[in-house]
């Protein structure tokens, strides 16, 4: 069977991961494959990235095409909102005037573009195409966008895990050290009490000696003078 979208002479061989679409009674070699987060949950006024990466089995030329578009909920209106070929044309009208960015690189495999200020009413469903002829055929995913406003139990949650990660494990060192700390003043007031108590049985024993040596010197003073109140009488 003859590859749809393939040129001609290339072999089945040559697409080893190449998926098979079953359209219409016909099976279509998916040359192309493209992948996009199916939900993205995002906040009024942060910048919202809208994730697309693709695989082609030809190399990347200016014939290369990406196209995003745009259906509200509840809607079967689709509305482009940005086209690249090797300039970026993002929409000149519409909800996302001026507020969609390519952030993307097609010769890295990724098509992914930006909103800023995102708000409720962007909420939708976005869709991702990418054609790089000759591989022009495609799985075309879709995301589904919930813009939200960011509560206080985001901000808490956001909080606690800013706790969690700097000032729990600095909390842990602290306590470490203080253990550490304490451990090593007890040890040292247990050699300070032992070395008191020798000391004190020391000390005394000097000053037992000091006060006999000081009576011996008192009774010697004491005879001198006596000797020399003798020789005065004399």
């Amino acid at each position: 069977m003859q590859q749809s979208g393939a040129p001609g002479g290339r072999g089945c061989g040559l697409f080893p991961l190449l998926a098979v679409l079953w359209f219409q009674g016909v099976y279509i070699v998916l040359s192309l494959e493209i992948k996009a987060a199916a939900h993205v949950q995002g906040y009024v006024g942060e910048k919202i990235r809208l994730k697309c990466t693709f695989k082609s089995t030809s190399s990347v030329t200016d014939k290369l095409t990406v196209d995003w578009t745009y259906r509200p909920p509840g809607s079967s209106r689709t509305e482009s909102i940005f086209h690249y070929q090797s300039f970026q044309y993002p929409t000149t009208a519409g909800t996302f005037r001026d507020r969609i960015s390519w952030v993307g690189d097609v010769y890295k495999g990724d098509a992914s573009i930006s909103i800023s200020n995102p708000t409720i009413k962007d909420n939708g469903t976005f869709s991702c195409a990418v054609k790089n002829p000759p591989d022009v055929h495609h799985n075309i995913p879709v995301t589904e966008l919930t813009v939200t406003e960011r509560g206080f139990g985001t901000m808490l949650s956001s909080v606690a895990l800013l706790s969690i990660l700097v000032f729990i494990p600095s909390a842990v060192v602290v306590v470490l050290l203080l253990v550490r700390m304490a451990r090593k003043s007890a040890g040292l007031k247990k050699r300070s009490k032992s070395s008191y108590k020798k000391s004190s049985i020391e000390v005394s024993d000097d000053t037992d000696q000091e006060e006999d040596d000081c009576m011996a010197r008192l009774c010697v003073r004491c005879a001198e003078c006596l000797d020399s109140d003798s020789e005065e009488i004399y």
